[in-house]
């Protein structure tokens, strides 16, 4: 009895004691049931936070590496812009930025070497038959100085049909003047650069440094050339005294004819920086000596004018500037055809030779000063005799940057055999002379056309 009456009271002490067994089993299951869910615990929210807010760092801080990375790269756009025609710059220029180096302390670079640093300008500005044109910015072909230097090829085929091609090297990139940059090279007197050839006699129409318009346009535009090259390196200099250097976004450019390089060219450069010479002289304006060549070979460099201006039934017209059966003197002379179809209906047509091509009057400082010239000679044949032209002149040109005075002669009946003609120049203004040679002549004394020839153009 005694057992079973302890066994009773286990008993009520366990019924008296379930409720609180239960509660336990109730609050275990809760913990297990909240944990198995995969809720978080603050701690661990507040540590994914702080890993969160670490890796936004991270990405802001990259992005910020990006941008810079960016802007380092349009800033040294030089090799991009090497091989593209568009390149785009990352940030466009408030002002004309104050050369880092003033003339007192030394030079300010266009091009050393292909890294340097310290090259202020791209070579983005490609114009004309760009499609010509190839440039490699490291080239290791016997350097002037450095490890590498500039090699350009450039084929003279007119891809493009415009009949030259050229190259600006400019701050920004690829700025036509729609935008404000470039740099304030006051101070600096001229830019030096060394070039040279492939072979020797390669013919660079012109070197110039600004001329680049639009709205934000250089304050200068200087140029010097022709210039044939050696094929030794040689240093050129483009004399910068007394001009406005204040704003400057077309570094340095070359420019080229197709006709002065049938075969196309190679060549090079390197060392292109402004410079100040103390002993530099303002260059005097002064009449071009004579002779002078309006023609005298097709790949001649001296050729100062250009058949560019096709007048009256242009589509009647056929020029050859290299036809080699029997010219006057050297290997080349002029041929010219007339049809006389009136395909313009003007029934009339002639050509002008220009400075610079397709100037009517409408570029500044653009004509030569031809001065100390006295006559205009040239020589002319027919292809059968009796072809009549009934006007040769110089000057003419108006616009709004016209010749200073005009001369001619005509009619003139051709004979087939060369004959010497001459414009007589004296008493009149030759101070500005961009319409350098001229022929006109009409159906009317031309019914069936004509073929005629010209060589040896020059004022003397």
């Amino acid at each position: 009895m005694i057992t079973v009456n302890g066994g009773m009271k286990g008993e009520e002490k366990v019924r008296k004691n379930l409720p609180y067994f239960i509660v336990i089993a109730a609050l275990t299951l809760l913990i297990i049931g909240v944990l198995s869910t995969g809720r978080e615990s603050p701690v661990s929210t507040e540590i994914e936070q702080s890993v969160t807010k670490m890796g936004m760092r991270e990405i802001e801080e990259e992005t910020s590496i990006a941008e810079e990375s960016s802007e380092t790269t349009a800033k040294s756009a030089f090799s991009l812009a090497a091989q593209n025609t568009s390149v785009e710059a990352a940030e466009e220029p408030a002002e004309a930025v104050l050369a880092t180096t003033t003339a007192a302390e030394g030079v300010f670079n266009v091009y050393t070497d292909k890294n340097a640093p310290d090259n202020h300008y791209a070579p983005s500005g490609w114009m004309g038959d760009f499609g010509d044109i190839s440039l490699d910015l490291e080239s290791m072909d016997s350097p002037h100085s450095g490890s590498t230097c500039i090699k350009i090829n450039y084929s003279g085929a007119a891809t493009q049909g415009a009949g030259w091609a050229g190259v600006y090297w400019q701050n920004p990139p690829n700025n036509w003047g729609e935008r404000k940059g470039g740099f304030d090279l006051t101070g600096y007197n001229k830019l030096t650069f060394w070039a040279r050839g492939e072979n020797g006699g390669e013919a660079i129409e012109k070197f110039k440094v600004g001329g680049v318009k639009g709205t934000y346009p250089d304050s200068l535009e200087v140029e010097m050339g022709p210039v044939e090259l050696s094929a030794e390196w040689r240093q050129y200099s483009v004399n910068l005294s007394n001009q406005d250097l204040s704003y400057v976004s077309g570094g340095f450019c070359w420019v080229s004819p197709a006709r002065l390089a049938p075969n196309g060219i190679t060549f090079y450069i390197d060392d292109v920086r402004f410079e100040y010479d103390p002993n530099l002289q303002v260059e005097e304006e002064t009449a071009e000596s004579v002779p002078f060549n309006v023609y005298a070979e097709r790949n001649s460099v001296n050729n100062h004018f250009i058949a560019s201006g096709w007048m009256g039934d242009y589509g009647d017209l056929e020029l050859d500037e290299s036809w080699t059966a029997d010219p006057h003197s050297g290997t080349t002379c002029i041929r010219i055809v007339y049809s006389g179809k009136v395909s313009q209906g003007a029934r009339w047509a002639g050509m002008y030779w220009q400075n610079p091509p397709n100037n009517w009057g409408h570029a500044k400082d653009a004509g030569f000063d031809l001065s100390a010239a006295t006559k205009l000679t040239f020589w002319a044949r027919g292809e059968n005799g009796g072809e009549r032209i009934e006007e040769f002149k110089m000057g003419g040109i108006s616009g709004d940057y016209p010749d200073s005075d005009a001369a001619g002669i005509g009619p003139v009946v051709l004979t087939p055999e060369w004959k010497q003609y001459s414009i007589d120049l004296a008493g009149k203004d030759l101070s500005y002379i961009i319409g350098g040679f001229c022929w006109a002549t009409n159906v009317d004394v031309n019914p069936e056309g004509c073929v005629f020839y010209l060589d040896d153009i020059t004022y003397e």
